[in-house]
């Protein structure tokens, strides 16, 4: 006999409780005698503990919200006079030590004065910064937020297309 012969019923049919006592799941049906599980209506959640106050209100809750949103990594505005004449962007940015990886949003903010001119491609900085950095000749772009690569994508070589299959 072959497994696709098999002569089976696709499914149990369902079991017909409270139909009587030769049915074997008559007079309670399956739910015991008496009680509030017996009776018929509202049924209680999972964190319902009888009328006693439940754990989940019991327990103290902390005030407010937490934000699940990455605050931007903070440059001032003084430390960029290192970059002048050249490119300050997140790569740059990270590898001079100014801020933890290139991966995240980076706002600048004024502090101190710039005094070489520099272009800036961050994703953020306040007015006064832009208006210091065209003040000396310089610009400002906004972009986006790196994305990381992954190690996958940076194992493949150069040539290959971005499935992996050669063209």
């Amino acid at each position: 006999m072959k497994y696709n012969e098999l002569n089976l019923v696709s499914k149990q049919s369902r079991k017909r409780i409270g139909r009587g006592i030769s049915a074997g799941q008559g007079k309670t049906a399956g739910r015991g005698t008496k009680g509030q599980g017996a009776r018929t209506g509202k049924k209680h959640g999972a964190t319902f503990m009888g009328g006693q106050l439940p754990l989940v209100q019991a327990t103290p809750k902390a005030k407010g919200f937490k934000s699940m949103r990455t605050p931007a990594q903070v440059v001032y505005l003084d430390t960029l006079n290192s970059f002048e004449g050249s490119i300050a962007d997140n790569k740059s940015l990270f590898e001079a030590g100014y801020v933890a990886t290139p991966f995240h949003s980076i706002k600048v903010i004024a502090r101190g004065e710039l005094t070489k001119a520099i272009t800036l491609r961050v994703q953020g900085a306040s007015k006064s910064v832009q208006a210091a950095i065209t003040a000396k000749g310089g610009t400002f772009e906004k972009t986006e937020v790196p994305v990381k690569q992954s190690t996958k994508e940076a194992d493949q070589p150069a040539e290959q297309g971005r499935r992996g299959k050669k063209s």
